[in-house]
Formats: C-alpha cells, sequence, structure tokens
C-alpha cells in the first residue's frame, strides 16, 4: 500500500451514492486519503438531490460530474467499494473490495435522500478510522 492510501467508490451512474462517499471522505481525511468516483454506465450529470442533501453539509458538488469507471482506476485503488454496480467492478488481485448496498437515490425527493447520505457518512468515517488510524 503505498503512503497515501486510495479509495475508489462505484456505482453505476456515479450521479449518487458513490459521489456522495467521494466527497464525504475527501472532506473527512483532509488529505490523508486519496478519493475517486466512477461509474460502470456514467449519467450525464450528479442527481440534484444528491448536490442538495450534500450542500446541507456544506459541501459543494456543483464541480463534480460522473465519470466512467476505467481498469486504470481500479488497479491504482488500494480500496474499491462498489455500492450496487454487481459485476461491472473488474477485480485484481491484491486490492480490497468491499460491497455497500445502499438505497438508490435516483429520483428519490430531499427526505429520502437525506438518511442515504448519513448511512454513507457513518460508513465513511468507519473506513477512514481503518485506513488512517489518529496518531495517539
Amino acid at each position: 500500500m503505498s503512503t497515501t492510501p486510495e479509495v475508489l467508490f462505484v456505482c453505476v451512474h456515479n450521479a449518487g451514492r458513490s459521489q456522495m462517499a467521494a466527497a464525504l471522505l475527501h472532506h473527512h481525511a483532509q488529505g490523508a486519503v486519496l478519493v475517486r468516483s466512477a461509474g460502470s454506465a456514467p449519467a450525464g450529470s450528479v442527481n440534484p438531490a444528491v448536490s442538495a442533501v450534500m450542500a446541507e453539509l456544506g459541501l459543494d458538488l456543483s464541480q463534480e460530474f460522473p465519470k466512467p469507471l476505467t481498469t486504470e482506476a481500479v488497479q491504482a485503488a488500494d480500496v474499491v467499494i462498489s455500492m450496487g454496480c454487481g459485476d461491472a467492478c473488474p477485480i485484481f488481485p491484491g486490492k480490497r473490495y468491499l460491497d455497500w448496498q445502499l438505497d438508490d437515490p435516483a429520483g428519490l425527493p430531499v427526505e429520502q435522500v437525506r438518511p442515504i447520505r448519513d448511512e454513507i457518512d457513518r460508513r465513511v468515517r468507519a473506513l477512514l478510522a481503518e485506513l488512517v488510524p489518529a496518531t495517539a
């Protein structure tokens, strides 16, 4: 593992769950982790309800856009977290793979996206604690 761990979040459209996870990990890690997200079939833009619930936390997704999943991105990552992309993620030996089963925020109102965001935040914080243990 490199000195700075790299995490790749993958979902189908890279418009919701993976964007939230990447923004939250980037925010909490404060540079201690390299963060990327991608989609196996990227959408045209980030889900507006996702942008809205992230803005509530002071996280601006206005400059983000769905990105295609590449073999290179998976190879570069130390941890690959899929969020409902099924078998679309290529598997390489020596990588850590996690599958987070989360509801898809596509088409949901802000009120129903908040609990998904909060669950992602909880999981991201736990992952960060594993990757970068707090120094005593």
